[in-house]
């Protein structure tokens, strides 16, 4: 019996603490929304975290994205050849950067670069006591640190899909004509008939703002969390990576179901 009974336990201790983590991230993001006034009003606060979560991050985004755009056109490529459909390749490449690639990508390339130096940098302050200097300073360190770290992300996360997507296409361009001779016209006349603004663009984007809600929550939640040394520190980090790639893999499904 009490063999059972450790094994119920050993099974239901994971789901326990992801409940307990989902309801930790609920309340931290209660207090975040009641910071917001206190952020926007400071825009320089902002400003800076965008810098930081977005600009940083730039050359990153767009080498990835046209690498991505590359591999896309020739798979795509050599795969529409079969059927005798290479001309709607360029119709492939951005759709497929638009409504998927684009979106997730983005996000977890900003949870591994910008998410987890949120994470450091938020472990580093617990670590050296400035947010609990803050409180005896009588300074709220969610309204000052935290909510502006939080609105830079969900800002960056969009136009840094915006550019993964447009770099992605240039490399997919450059793939299927510069290389693979694909009529220059063809492709555009393509893509242009075959995307749309709202269904396509406008949902990219908005997937992309969801998952910089997802993916900056999760990095200042797990830095507030790390333990005060070194190891906490790298640790959290860590965490942040895991956790906001299976976030962002596991809310695209839902989100592609509904918007899609």
């Amino acid at each position: 019996m009490k063999n059972l009974r450790k094994f119920v336990e050993k099974i239901g201790s994971p789901f326990s603490s992801f409940i307990f983590m989902l309801g930790e991230l609920g309340k931290l993001l209660g207090m975040i929304i009641l910071g917001l006034g206190y952020a926007i009003k400071r825009p320089y606060l902002i400003i800076k975290e965008v810098f930081f979560s977005g600009v940083l991050s730039i050359l990153i985004i767009a080498v990835s994205g046209w690498f991505v755009g590359m591999v896309l056109g020739l798979q795509g490529y050599n795969t529409l050849q079969r059927f005798g459909s290479v001309s709607v390749l360029g119709s492939l490449v951005a759709l497929a950067l638009l409504r998927e690639l684009g979106p997730v990508l983005s996000a977890i390339l900003f949870a591994s670069r910008a998410g987890s130096g949120i994470t450091a940098e938020i472990g580093l302050m617990k670590a050296t006591e400035q947010l609990d200097a803050m409180d005896v300073m009588a300074v709220n360190p969610i309204k000052r640190v935290i909510a502006p770290k939080f609105i830079g992300g969900i800002i960056a996360v969009p136009l840094l899909t915006a550019l993964f997507d447009s770099s992605g296409i240039l490399g997919g361009h450059f793939v299927g004509v510069t290389l693979l001779q694909l009529d220059k016209g063809t492709f555009w006349s393509q893509m242009q008939g075959s995307v749309s603004l709202h269904d396509d663009v406008i949902n990219g984007l908005i997937k992309a703002a969801i998952f910089g809600v997802v993916v900056s929550l999760i990095s200042v939640y797990q830095g507030l969390q790390a333990k005060p040394t070194a190891e906490g520190v790298s640790s959290a980090t860590t965490r942040t990576v895991v956790h906001s790639a299976l976030a962002v893999l596991a809310l695209d499904f839902v989100l592609t179901a509904f918007m899609f």
